[in-house]
C-alpha cells in the first residue's frame, strides 16, 4: 500500500496516530516509522501524538511527557518509580480518550504498553504493537494474553510470529529497522582518521547502557576494566557512545579516572566508532545487534539487582541473553553476567579479542556477517515501510467511517 490509500480528498481531515515508545531503541524504531508514514501519506494529513524521545520528536511527535520516565528496567529497580509510572499511565489513557486517535502504536516497553492496551480496549481503537514480547525467552503465557487486547503485532525477528498466530493474533514479521541504517556498509576508517587514531592502534568501544541504572552499575566496572587493559595496551584508545543526557557525567568520570577517551552522543559518530573499534564491551540489548551489524567483535556484560537476577534466571528459557547469540543460535559472543561481570574477568577476555589476528577475533567476525540476512523480511521491503503500510490501513478505515 502507498500514500494513495489516503486520498487527496481526505487531506483536510487530520488523522491522529498515537505512538508510544519507552526507551531509546523504541524511540529509534518510532523515528523511522514516523518518517515512513510521512512519505506515504499526503502532506499534513497525519498528526503524531504520544510519548517518545528526541528522534520521534524530531519527526513531529508531540510527547505527552519525557520518555526517560519510562526507561526503567528490573523487577525491583522499578519499585521507587512505580507511583509516577502509574500516574503517567493514567495520564496517557485520559489523553487517548480525549484525542480518539485513528490508531495507537506501541513500541516495546511491554510493562507500560500492555497495561495501556488493556485499559483502552473498550474504546475500540486499533492497537498495533511493534516488537514482540520475548515469550520464547520467558513468560510464554503472555502470547495468549496479548492476543486478547492487541489488534496486530509486528515482530522484529523471523521466528516470532508462530508463538502468537496460534492464539489468533494477526502477526507480521516486519524485520528489524536497524537494516535500514546499512551499518555493514559504514566506513571502518573514517572515525580513526577524524580522531587521529592509527589503523593498528587498539580501539575499545564501551557501551554501558541506555538507562540511568545501567550506567550507574556498569560504567565503573567498564572503566576498571580499561585501567587493567591500559597496563597491557598503553596505546589503547577508548570511545563511549551514549545519550546526550549522560554525556557530561560520563566525560566527568573519565577525567576523574585520568582515562583519555571520547564521549559522543551523535548517532552517526556512534556507528562510525562502533565500526572502527577493534572490540567492544556492551550491555545486553539492541546495542549488541548494532555492533554485530558493524561486524565488530564484542563481549556482553550485565549486572543487575541480585533478587531480580535470581527471579529472571529461574524463568529464563534460553541459553543466551544477547540478541546476537539468540539469532545465531550459539554463543558467538561471550556473555559475562552477574558475578562474572568483574573487571578482572572482562579484561582477560578482551585481551584476547584486542589482538586482531587472534582466533577469537576472526571467528566472531566471520559469524557476525550472517546477522543481516536474519533480520530482513522475505519480500525485501524496509521494516518501517511494512509497519507504515499496516498502520495506514487502519487510518484509512477510520476515515471511511
Amino acid at each position: 500500500m502507498t500514500s494513495k490509500s489516503i486520498s487527496s480528498t481526505d487531506s483536510q481531515c487530520n488523522s491522529t496516530i498515537y505512538v508510544i515508545a519507552g526507551e531509546e531503541s523504541g524511540d529509534q524504531i518510532g523515528g523511522g516509522l514516523l518518517r515512513a508514514l510521512k512519505k506515504k501519506a499526503p502532506k499534513d494529513t497525519l498528526k503524531f501524538e504520544g510519548v517518545g524521545g528526541d528522534t520521534m520528536k524530531a519527526e513531529g511527535l508531540l510527547s505527552l511527557f519525557p520518555m526517560k520516565e519510562l526507561s526503567i528496567m528490573g523487577l525491583f529497580e522499578i519499585i521507587p518509580h512505580a507511583l509516577n509510572i502509574f500516574a503517567r499511565l493514567n495520564q496517557t489513557v485520559e489523553d487517548i480518550k480525549r484525542l480518539r486517535p485513528s490508531v495507537v502504536v506501541t513500541i516495546d516497553a511491554p510493562g507500560f504498553n500492555f497495561r495501556l492496551a488493556k485499559r483502552i480496549k473498550a474504546l475500540n481503537i486499533p492497537v498495533i504493537h511493534i516488537s514482540a514480547p520475548t515469550v520464547w525467552a520467558w513468560k510464554p503465557r503472555r502470547a495468549e494474553k496479548v492476543a486478547g487486547y492487541l489488534t496486530h503485532l509486528l515482530t522484529l525477528f523471523h521466528f516470532e510470529p508462530p508463538y502468537f498466530t496460534k492464539h489468533g493474533l494477526k502477526t507480521t514479521f516486519m524485520g528489524h529497522p536497524l537494516v535500514e541504517k546499512k551499518l555493514e556498509e559504514l566506513s571502518k576508517t573514517t572515525y580513526r582518521k577524524n580522531h587521529k587514531i592509527k589503523n593498528k592502534q587498539p580501539l575499545l568501544c564501551l557501551l554501558p547502557g541506555s538507562r540511568p541504572s545501567e550506567i550507574k552499575t556498569h560504567l565503573p566496572i567498564f572503566l576498571d576494566t580499561v585501567e587493567i587493559l591500559k597496563l597491557q595496551f598503553p596505546d589503547l584508545e577508548v570511545v563511549i557512545p551514549t545519550l546526550e543526557s549522560f554525556k557530561n557525567q560520563i566525560t566527568y568520570d573519565l577525567k576523574q579516572r585520568g582515562i583519555s577517551g571520547y564521549v559522543t552522543s551523535d548517532e552517526n559518530e556512534k556507528y562510525l566508532s562502533m565500526g572502527a573499534a577493534t572490540v567492544a564491551i556492551a550491555t545486553s540489548g539492541t546495542v549488541t545487534l548494532e555492533l554485530g551489524l558493524c561486524d565488530t567483535p564484542m563481549i556482553v556484560a550485565y549486572k543487575t539487582n541480585k533478587l531480580t537476577a535470581i527471579i529472571v534466571k529461574k524463568m529464563l528459557m534460553t541459553k543466551h541473553v544477547s540478541l546476537v547469540n539468540i539469532l545465531l543460535e550459539k554463543e558467538v559472543v561471550p556473555e559475562f553476567l552477574q558475578e562474572e561481570c568483574t573487571p578482572e574477568i572482562l579484561s582477560l577476555r578482551l585481551h584476547k579479542l584486542l589482538t586482531k589476528n587472534s582466533e577469537c577475533h576472526e571467528i566472531q567476525e566471520k559469524e557476525l556477517l550472517k546477522l543481516s540476512s536474519l533480520i530482513k523480511s522475505d519480500d525485501k521491503k524496509m521494516p518501517s515501510d511494512i509497519a507504515a503500510d499496516i498502520i495506514l490501513e487502519h487510518v484509512s478505515k477510520d476515515i471511511a467511517h
